[in-house]
């Protein structure tokens, strides 16, 4: 694992699609009880290079009732995003994650793993790439049906502040999905403890 992880802290496929220099962000740790996958980091995240240092990554540990010294803790939580570096600012918000990343270290990631992690896809990028043909067609439909993905996936909207306001036109997912994902993950942080 320490050699990918140098290899994919190294990377600079695609360097030229970037507006800054590569910054690969992971967290990674072959025990690692819960792998969050998400899209990319933002510019923050790329200036600090601590994972989802930023108001969304305030609002997702919120939602998993984890504080910063639980998410940070690589034997805990593994933190791999769809495209590892910063990938640029859009109309709306950042631009999505550069396909190259996944196709490329996923696999290799998925296969290091010594435990069977539960996978939380945050956003339609993750949700797309790993369900698949199972992936329910949008990102509210593919939530609502979460429990149809455990115990190997838990999908979840990103948490950005941009999102607020699918949660709030959306009550289902705050009255029966936040508190599921907090008894699961409360659940697998206190195994093997």
């Amino acid at each position: 694992m320490e050699d990918l992880l140098k290899q994919i802290r190294s990377c600079s496929i695609c360097q030229q699609h970037l507006p800054n220099a590569p910054n690969p962000i992971v967290q990674i740790n072959e025990y690692s009880k819960i792998i969050i996958i998400g899209q990319a980091p933002s510019r923050r995240v790329h200036e600090t290079r601590i994972p989802w240092n930023d108001a969304s990554g305030r609002k997702l540990r919120e939602w998993l009732a984890v504080d910063e010294s639980d998410f940070y803790n690589p034997n805990l939580f593994s933190i791999l995003p769809m495209g590892f570096c910063y990938p640029g600012k859009g109309k709306s918000g950042d631009l999505p994650p550069r396909p190259e990343c996944a196709k490329l270290w996923h696999p290799q990631l998925s296969q290091a793993f010594h435990s069977d992690p539960l996978l939380i896809l945050v956003g339609q990028y993750a949700q797309r790439y790993y369900l698949k043909s199972t992936f329910k067609g949008n990102l509210t439909d593919t939530v609502k049906n979460y429990s149809a993905y455990l115990p190997k996936y838990f999908p979840l909207p990103h948490p950005s502040p941009r999102n607020q306001n699918w949660v709030k036109t959306n009550p289902w997912f705050s009255n029966e999905v936040l508190p599921d994902l907090k008894e699961i993950v409360h659940n697998l942080l206190q195994k093997n403890s």
